[in-house]
């Protein structure tokens, strides 16, 4: 008697436990963007880290972006940069600058690339507490220690005609214990507390800084997911 044997179907288990992918009606591409990070000091065993805050990526999530972090190593990150086609840079918070008592020259020396890289090729650029004040030295602003800025929150007077748009009357969260309180040109103003400057725009380029940290709101904030958005799509309001 001849043995019974089963010939399957060619690629029949393949094509039950396989689904394709089926795109999401009203899915947007997200626009990939570089993110600048702290750099830690070296472990026990002399490690090198580089550290984002987590609340970061849900945060650029809800504004239609992909972040990128980026090394504190200014010819990596710029090369990383354009392999990726980055098309938006997010200079983050956290470190002193090194003039103003930092410790962490590579990671100035590698946003003062990206900045100018970014600039040279109008690519969108939002600076974020020691992110604006990185904006604000590299257009030559002075830095002073304020007090009652750290882990506090405060509100904002609108410094542009009409006191409308992302940066109108609020409160928000307050984490710098340094500020300035004159704005070079190209840059201007947009808002204040008292006389310490919370927000600037430049006059021309697609670039703007905040002092308040977006990504440490509980629940995001739409104003700041508008201004993000707006801007990282190159829509920046004309001036």
């Amino acid at each position: 008697m001849t043995p019974h044997t089963h010939t399957p179907t060619p690629n029949a288990s393949a094509s039950a436990s396989a689904p394709v992918p089926v795109p999401v009606a009203g899915e947007r591409e997200l626009v990939p963007v570089g993110v600048t990070q702290r750099t830690l000091p070296p472990t026990a065993t002399g490690e090198r880290r580089y550290a984002l805050d987590s609340r970061w990526f849900p945060f650029l999530a809800a504004c239609r972006l992909a972040p990128v972090p980026l090394p504190n190593q200014p010819h990596q990150a710029l090369a990383a940069a354009r392999a990726l086609g980055l098309r938006g840079l997010l200079l983050t918070g956290g470190d002193s600058l090194a003039p103003y008592g930092g410790t962490t020259p590579d990671r100035d020396a590698t946003e003062e690339h990206l900045l100018a890289w970014a600039l040279a090729g109008r690519i969108p650029v939002l600076g974020v507490c020691r992110g604006m004040q990185v904006l604000m030295h590299f257009f030559g602003a002075r830095l002073t220690p304020v007090d009652g800025h750290v882990a506090t929150r405060h509100t904002l007077t609108p410094n542009t005609p009409g006191g409308g748009g992302p940066a109108a009357a609020r409160t928000v969260n307050s984490y710098h214990a340094l500020a300035a309180r004159h704005v070079p040109a190209p840059l201007e103003a947009t808002a204040r507390c008292g006389d310490v400057i919370e927000a600037v725009r430049h006059t021309s380029a697609p670039l703007e800084g905040i002092m308040w940290h977006p990504e440490r709101e509980p629940v995001p904030d739409p104003r700041d997911i508008q201004q993000v958005t707006r801007l990282m799509a190159g829509k920046a309001a004309q001036r």
